[in-house]
């Protein structure tokens, strides 16, 4: 096996459009019910959110079965109805959640190479300097959420912002500097078939279902994934838990852009209320292990270099809107 140690940068972002066939379910669930999503017969938690509410309950529920939460953000968003291929409401929202991002070097050709020509019109892959750009994989651990609970693994290349020119490095630190980072999503796997069904027809991402055991100690977060087709652990992500983390509330945004069912470009976004968060550049503080699956094999083929930044973040909630055509974002 590969030892890879990594650093991360804020980019989290999603991407594409993926029918890949399902497996069988990986959570310890006792008891399931089953919802229609555009056609598909979608297994939930029976008496879970997603079951009695489909994506809006109501913040008195929230409140009410957690009431540890501070929903006070969520409070000032509103929740329209959508049809994004099944109606659904806008943002969905994600009150609990976890993650880890590792940023790394990567080579800029094949970067450019995996992204859809209509797409390289807009955006391309930030040139950090001569053929090297940037990948960020981020695990996320979403504990409770409009969606009841699941895990995510995120693989992005790091882009300019569309409408706006592509100046590697200086692109990089305005986004930093903006909390407003853009990419193109390259693999997607979650571990539940309600947010893989949601996520490809809806927000026309590259999910498929598989298994991914989060855990935590007193030491660390590790993210394990297996792959969906030998069913072995595919690679692993262990990242230490960072001291002197920032505690003031901070908003975040994480936008991708790609191409819908139809073929047109489409973007969507992310914004993310970070109550804990830190970040480090020292190679120890977090370790990626790739293993024999496709997963691993894609990500060598990337030829991942020099490890950028790790960011931690154990405490932060999100809300997710729906897509829309980038022509809106480009008339704004």
């Amino acid at each position: 096996m590969t030892t890879l140690k990594t650093f991360a940068l804020a980019a989290s972002l999603s991407i594409g459009l993926a029918t890949l066939p399902a497996v069988a379910e990986t959570t310890t669930q006792t008891k399931t019910a089953i919802a229609m999503i555009a056609g598909h017969e979608v297994p939930v938690v029976a008496g879970g959110l997603y079951d009695r509410f489909h994506s809006n309950p109501p913040l008195s529920v929230i409140a009410n079965e957690d009431p540890t939460l501070d929903l006070s953000w969520f409070k000032t968003l509103e929740k329209t109805r959508v049809d994004i291929g099944f109606e659904s409401y806008s943002p969905n929202f994600y009150y609990r959640n976890s993650r880890v991002t590792l940023v790394f070097t990567a080579d800029i050709d094949r970067l450019t190479e995996l992204m859809p020509a209509k797409v390289l019109e807009q955006v391309q892959p930030l040139q950090i300097w001569p053929g090297r750009g940037l990948i960020a994989l981020t695990a996320y651990a979403y504990h409770y959420c409009d969606n009841d609970s699941y895990n995510e693994i995120a693989l992005s290349i790091v882009t300019n912002k569309p409408g706006s020119a592509n100046m590697g490095p200086f692109s990089l630190i305005g986004q930093s500097m903006d909390s407003d980072m853009w990419g193109y999503v390259l693999k997607l796997p979650v571990d539940t078939e309600v947010a893989r069904v949601r996520g490809v027809v809806g927000y026309n991402l590259p999910k498929w279902l598989t298994r991914i055991d989060y855990r935590e100690s007193a030491d660390d977060l590790t993210f394990d994934v297996y792959d969906s087709e030998t069913g072995k652990l595919d690679f692993s992500i262990q990242a230490n838990r960072l001291d002197d983390l920032a505690t003031e509330p901070a908003l975040a945004t994480t936008s991708f852009t790609n191409l819908d069912h139809d073929g047109n470009l489409a973007w969507g976004h992310a914004v993310s209320r970070q109550l804990l968060s830190a970040s480090s550049s020292d190679p120890d503080d977090v370790k990626l292990t790739l293993g024999d699956g496709s997963f691993s094999a894609f990500i060598r083929a990337l030829d991942p270099g020099r490890m950028i930044k790790y960011e931690y973040v154990p405490e932060f909630q999100s809300a997710l809107y729906a897509p829309e055509l980038l022509s809106t974002l480009l008339d704004q």
